[in-house]
């Protein structure tokens, strides 16, 4: 069995970062959202992976490489623009030959992995078989109804009215029947390939298409709320250790993670916190969920329930928090009178200020 990861996209959510970095690598608890994918795919026991990219490729190809640090073979699948989830697997066909596949979105997070998904398709030989989570609002996704042994019956793309609670993950299983069916249909009113209409067409003609419950907690990181609430899942789960410096006027308490090189100094960190390497802390205060990266700066600055990206600084904030801080980054408090905000912000941005 082999799989396909989609990291491509546009991001469109999490601008301005995504204007410049790919939105699977924005981090969590340190570490890219795409990573986490990358390792439930190695842990189902699947080791071929093509990654499709788009206009951030040369990014993904150098976080990921050849995919040996993950104990997998990377192959990497180029398209010219975000066509569909459908479209990924057109233009796949060569690498996924006539082998069953996973197919995994890289921005998805996914507690639990899937092995159980994995598990249960090569069982039941279905032709495809779509991971679904019950939600509060499912007039925001693609909801699924199922028949009484769990068979998807139809699939509709954000209903006014839902017919139920289930909605599409971004994590499908398929047997070769889908390329039939990707080059049976036509682009969307969006101009896009749908996967859901690729899945109608195989329920239409009498191809097996079923149901798996999410067993674990699932995210789709593509909103600010949806990467901090992720972080936060992460880090309830670090282990504590300290490899960096602590002095002796510091104060660690809880799940705290200091990576080598970093070094706290007249700090108080309570965690669950990660600290990355070579970042340094002064006079400072990280509070619980906050992820630091690697070689960031923060002296006199209290920061909590956030994620800020390597080797930015931090100096002179008396409050920042339910923040993501992208990479090379500066927040600094501004000098002398008058006492006004100076801001240099992106498009797309979002700045709250609380007068």
């Amino acid at each position: 069995m082999k799989a396909l990861v989609l990291a491509g996209g546009r991001g469109t959510r999490l601008r301005p970062l995504t204007h410049t970095s790919a939105k699977q690598l924005v981090p969590v608890a340190n570490r890219p959202v795409l990573f986490y994918g990358l390792e439930a795919i190695r842990d189902a026991g699947i080791t071929e992976v093509g990654v499709i990219i788009g206009d951030t490729g040369r990014e993904v190809r150098e976080a990921v490489g050849d995919g040996s640090a993950f104990g997998l073979s990377i192959t990497y699948i180029p398209q010219e623009a975000p066509l569909g989830l459908a479209h990924c697997v057109l233009i796949a066909r060569e690498f996924l030959g006539d082998d069953p596949f996973v197919m995994y979105l890289g921005d998805n997070f996914l507690v639990g992995g899937i092995r159980d998904l994995v598990d249960a398709f090569r069982d039941a030989g279905h032709d495809a078989q779509l991971l679904l989570t019950k939600v509060a609002e499912p007039q925001f996704y693609g909801v699924a109804e199922l028949g009484p042994s769990g068979e998807i019956l139809s699939l509709e793309e954000k209903p006014a009215r839902p017919r139920g609670d289930l909605a599409i993950v971004g994590v499908y299983t398929f047997s070769p029947a889908i390329h039939e069916a990707v080059r049976a249909i036509r682009p969307s009113a969006r101009g896009e390939l749908e996967i859901t209409d690729a899945v109608t067409w195989l329920i239409a003609n009498g191809f097996r298409v079923h149901s798996h419950l999410v067993s674990g907690y699932w995210r789709d990181t593509g909103r600010l709320q949806d990467m901090l609430e992720c972080n936060r899942i992460v880090l309830e789960g670090v282990e504590p250790r300290i490899r960096g410096t602590v002095d002796g006027s510091s104060e660690v308490s809880g799940r705290v993670v200091i990576e080598t090189g970093a070094s706290v100094r007249g700090s108080v960190i309570r965690g669950p916190a990660v600290i990355g390497a070579g970042a340094r802390i002064s006079g400072s205060y990280i509070g619980p969920y906050t992820s630091i990266g690697e070689r960031c700066v923060l002296e006199d600055a209290e920061v909590e329930y956030a994620i800020v990206c390597e080797e930015s600084t931090v100096r002179g904030v008396s409050r920042l928090t339910y923040s993501l801080i992208g990479r090379n980054v500066e927040v600094v408090r501004a000098q002398g009178v008058p006492n006004a905000l100076q801001l240099m912000v992106g498009d797309h941005s979002r700045v709250q200020v609380r007068a």
